[in-house]
């Protein structure tokens, strides 16, 4: 009997916690819909940093159809400078925008923009492009042979990505393993935070083992990216 009557209270306490009460609902009732602009904002925020966070491998993947297109129009008869004009209006906007900017001509300043993230092959277009505007040839022969090389790199960056899913995870789920064992000790009555805090040997063992832990961090990252971007 007491058992269910503890199960009743519970339940109860829980119900009257996630329902909500007249007032709230009343005033739900009279807010406007605009309060929900700081979700929205924020929502926003987010969306900004994945963009941020995607901004190398777009690059990588606008430069690859940037030499497509600009092979393809070469193909068609234009001058290069028209090629690569023409080419640069249907990449993504944030690339397009980098690379409108350029002054002419463009092959010599490619490699400035070579230097950010994902922009890497723009230094072999260029060196591309620059070797067919003085010594001639088929540039769109090359910039082909250049778009295939720069996909096959990324689709192998992309696999290595891939396996290195699972010892990313791994490496930050045990770096929250000190976490959940203080959490454990502390449930269990051990005080882990007035050792760790109130006492020397407990600082000790706090920052050697953030330290520690900070490192092996520090190093499963820098042998993931090592695999991921080897040259």
């Amino acid at each position: 009997m007491s058992t269910t009557l503890a199960s009743l209270c519970a339940a109860a306490a829980v119900w009257m916690l996630l329902t909500p009460s007249p007032a709230a609902i009343r005033l739900d009732r009279l807010v406007p819909p605009q309060t929900a602009k700081p979700f929205s904002s924020v929502k926003t925020r987010v969306e900004a940093l994945r963009a941020r966070r995607t901004l190398p491998h777009r690059r990588r993947m606008s430069v690859i159809e940037l030499c497509d297109a600009m092979a393809a129009e070469l193909a068609a008869g234009r001058t290069p400078d028209e090629a690569f004009a023409a080419a640069v209006t249907v990449l993504d906007p944030d690339v397009s925008k980098e690379l409108l900017n350029l002054p002419p001509p463009p092959f010599d300043h490619l490699a400035e923009l070579a230097n950010r993230p994902g922009a890497e092959g723009l230094r072999l277009l260029a060196a591309c492009w620059r070797v067919g505007a003085e010594r001639g040839g088929a540039l769109a022969t090359v910039l082909d042979g250049l778009a295939i090389a720069l996909r096959d790199e990324e689709s192998q960056r992309q696999d290595v990505a891939v396996q290195l899913a699972a010892p990313r995870a791994t490496a930050r789920l045990l770096a929250t393993l000190p976490l959940l064992g203080g959490a454990m000790a502390a449930a269990l009555g051990a005080h882990p935070l007035s050792f760790l805090c109130g006492t020397l040997p407990g600082l000790a063992c706090l920052v050697t083992g953030a330290a520690l832990n900070l490192t092996g961090l520090y190093w499963t990252r820098h042998l993931a990216r090592s695999a991921e971007f080897p040259h």
